[in-house]
Parts: structure tokens; sequence; C-alpha cells
């Protein structure tokens, strides 16, 4: 029976609130004349509390390494497993620029990968990866070949050079990014402008890192990380909010409340391939090559609920996503509520991003600190 609707009784505002989320008796009547004055609908509530860390390290097996170049105004972000992890992709947008990603592809033989690089620096930042393949290859990781380790590091870029950095270099600087970002991974993420998200530009203000986890109630484990860098906006372009605000848990971006409802969309000027937001989300549960690829295409519903507009004809937008497979595999429902997990995860990190995001000298555009803080 739904509230309010077959038993006599007056509806509450809550069942209202009920009957306007539902097709069917949102038909039959205009439930929302049954709020009080000025009543309001809140974000809807969600079981999946954040790990202790609210970052996606909470995932056991992994750990995160970053490093920055201010005057570059660019930098890397390392996703590293303990132990190789299964890794599927998925890409939406439509200017990505990647590398060994084919290999992650259910059907191909490569069943593990060492680690996962978001990279800044668009085409010039593939190379970060040959710095994180060096650093473990002296750790002894990698797939064997013969008496050969090959580590095996999928990676992604965004473009972040019109951020404002000096490239007057002769030699690439991603390497040794990369190899710097190795050396300093560990168990603490920082948010905002670091690592790939150094330069990065969400809409017309700073993008940057973010991340965020959740618990599922058996257990289980789901975080992202994120370099936020779209074309399009994650907050409401007068009020500052975020679109992701009905997923935020406790203060975690400020908690501004739900935005107005969005109108036109507020983009700055569209160059093709000049923007991407770029992902990994992971888990502890033992999953294969496709179930892995399936939680990436899953979590890009997250990227479409907290920037407006996703997945454009001038993004890259990518998500890659990791298993460290330290608890069991889910079934059929349990692969559902994982899925979901990760896409609020990636919502949350989004936001969180952009909210920690600061500015720095030579800046082309204002964080969000600047301009609704």
């Amino acid at each position: 029976m739904r509230p309010g609707v077959q038993d006599g009784s007056e509806p509450s505002a809550g069942d209202a609130i009920a009957r306007a989320r539902d097709p069917i008796t949102a038909r039959a009547t205009p439930a929302l004349q049954a709020l009080p004055r000025g009543a309001t609908i809140g974000p809807m509530e969600h079981p999946f509390a954040p790990g202790p860390r609210n970052a996606i390290t909470d995932v056991a097996g992994l750990s995160v390494g970053q490093a920055r170049d201010e005057t570059l105004k660019s930098g890397v972000s390392v996703v590293l497993g303990d132990a190789p992890m299964v890794a599927g992709v998925h890409v939406m947008g439509g200017a990505p620029g990647t590398r060994d990603c084919d290999l992650l592809a259910p059907e191909n033989t490569v069943q593990a990968v060492d680690a996962l690089v978001l990279s800044g620096g668009s085409a010039f930042g593939l190379s970060a990866a040959d710095g994180v393949m060096a650093a473990l290859r002296e750790r002894g990781r990698g797939f064997a070949v013969g008496d050969v380790r090959v580590p095996i590091v999928p990676a992604a870029i965004l473009f972040d050079l019109a951020a404002g950095g000096d490239h007057g270099w002769t030699e690439s600087p991603y390497p040794d990014l990369g190899r710097r970002a190795v050396e300093s991974a560990g168990p603490d993420v920082e948010l905002g402008s670091v690592g790939a998200g150094t330069g990065a530009v969400a809409g017309k203000i700073k993008g940057g890192i973010g991340s965020a986890s959740a618990v599922l109630p058996d257990g289980t484990t789901v975080g992202a990380l994120v370099a936020a860098n779209p074309v399009g906006s994650v907050v409401h372009p007068d009020t500052g909010q975020f679109w992701a605000a009905a997923f935020e848990q406790g203060d975690e971006f400020g908690a501004r409340g739900l935005p107005p409802a969005p109108g036109g969309m507020d983009l700055p000027s569209l160059v093709k391939g000049a923007n991407t937001t770029i992902a990994v989300v992971a888990t502890d549960a033992r999953l294969d090559k496709a179930q892995a690829t399936r939680l990436a295409m899953v979590a890009h519903d997250g990227m479409a609920r907290a920037i407006l507009p996703s997945h454009t004809p001038f993004d890259g937008d990518l998500v890659f996503a990791a298993a460290t497979g330290l608890r069991d595999a889910p079934d059929a429902a349990g692969l559902l509520t994982l899925g979901h997990a990760a896409a609020l995860c990636l919502s949350r990190a989004i936001a969180r991003a952009v909210y920690h995001a600061r500015s720095a000298p030579g800046d082309t555009v204002p964080s969000w600190f600047d301009r609704y803080g």
C-alpha cells in the first residue's frame, strides 16, 4: 500500500513527498499541494556511510600517490595496488586520451594491473606512466615475460595546458612526476589542487582532485578518486550549490543544500579536447574483468549527476574500475548495489574536488572558495 493513498488517512508531508516521487500516483493527484507551506524536499537518505578516511584508500589493498609541479601547473595521481588488481575501463567522453586501455577488455590476456595513472598534461601526460613503470619495475612488480617483469600501468590524461603554467620545457617532466607519485604513495589522499588536478578547471572555476568512499551493509568498501576538469558545471552558477548535494555525507563539501533547478547551460568557450573528467572507482570485492568493466560503466552515472552537462564531445570522460579481491565476490544483486554505491561515491568525489581547490598565482579562473566560500 502506498502511504496515504488507500488507507483513508490524511496524507502527511512525508506521504506527499513519497507520492511526488512515484510516477503513478503523481499522475493522479497534485501531491505537492499536501506539503506544509514553506516545506522543501531535502536530500534523500542513503545507507552507505563513508569509511574512516572518506577516500579511495579505505578500500583495503590500495594506496594513492600524487606529485605536482606548481610552475607547470600540472601533476600526476597514481592508484597503486599492494598486489595486482583486476581492472576495467569505460570511456564516454568524445575526446579521450589513454594508454594501455585496450588490454583491460575482458577478452584480452592480461588479467590484472599494477597501477592506474591519472595525469595532467594532455597527450604529454601519458608519459607519466613511463615513470610509474620504472619505479614499479625496481620493486619487482609486473607481468612476467620470461625473466622480465613488465608493470601493467594503464593511464588517462586531462587537458590543463591553458591553466597558466610554464610549458617551455624541452624534456617531458611527466615521467619524473609519475615516479615521484609512486614514491609518495600512502593511505592519505590530499584533495583539491594537487596531483592530476593541479591545473584542472571545472566549467568557470577551478577543478581538482576529489575522493570519497562508502561502506556497504555487508562490509564491502567502495571508493572513488577523480580528477575533475569538465567543460560542464559542478555547481549552480548563481548560488555555488553543488549538483551532487543530494548525495552529500555530512558537510564533506560545505553542506550548502540543494541547488535550484538548473536553467540554461553556463559554459566557458568550447575547444574540443580541452576538458575531461577522469576517475578510478575501486572495491575490495572480488570481481572478474567483465564485472570490473560493468562497474566502470555504471559509475559514469555519478559523473552525470554531478556535472551538467557531462560526456560532451569536448570532454574525454573516462572511469577505471579496480578490484583488490580481498572480500568475497558479489552475487548479481550485490553487483547492482556495488555499482550504485560507486556512482554515488564518484558524484561526491567530484564535488569534493571543486570544494577543496584553492587559487594559486597565475591561475586563469577563480576557485569555488574565492567565488562562493
